[in-house]
């Protein structure tokens, strides 16, 4: 059987391109439920990683991180480059302004990637799911015991995210973790 990385990229190629020329991979799902795994299986020649961690205002700017995606997105549609700004979670703020030029494959992962703002321009739609104790165990390994707290927020926040989002609904593929 084919892996996952292999399926995105079989559908992904598939589709017509939406984003322009381009093709638009979306990969959400919960926090610690591996979308930065799957994300980084698909890197090769012509393919560009964005990660939702650089894009939020820090711990609660899962609701307004559209207007990132906004300025990333609309200008690689009419084939100019876009821009994010990257979070730098150390400082708690802002810092410099990221250019993404357009690439024939750019992949979006985390939490929040797909946006039905923006549905037009997602080629393919991965939602990847794990068990609740696993990824809370995953996300603790990587952020750290310290911010448990602000993960058992995150994960109500991003709940109330994707009933609204509707992207497991709307995924084309479906990868359990």
């Amino acid at each position: 059987m084919d892996s996952p990385s292999e399926r995105v990229l079989d559908l992904a190629r598939k589709r017509p391109a939406t984003l322009g020329p381009a093709r638009l991979i979306c990969i959400d799902g919960p926090s610690g439920s591996g979308k930065t795994t799957l994300a980084l299986s698909l890197v090769g020649p012509g393919v560009r990683v964005v990660h939702m961690d650089h894009l939020y205002d820090g711990w609660g700017g899962l609701p307004t991180v559209d207007s990132q995606l906004a300025s990333l997105l609309v200008p690689l549609a009419s084939r100019s480059a876009g821009t994010y700004r990257r979070y730098d979670w150390d400082a708690g703020a802002y810092a410099e302004t990221v250019v993404v030029p357009p690439t024939p494959l750019l992949v979006v992962e985390g939490v929040g990637s797909y946006s039905p703002a923006f549905d037009e321009l997602v080629t393919v739609l991965v939602w990847v799911e794990a068990p609740a104790s696993e990824r809370l165990g995953r996300a603790l390994a990587r952020d750290g015991a310290a911010y448990e707290p602000e993960l058992r927020q995150w994960a109500i926040d991003e709940q109330e995210h994707f009933a609204h989002s509707g992207a497991r609904e709307r995924a084309d593929l479906v990868v359990r973790a």
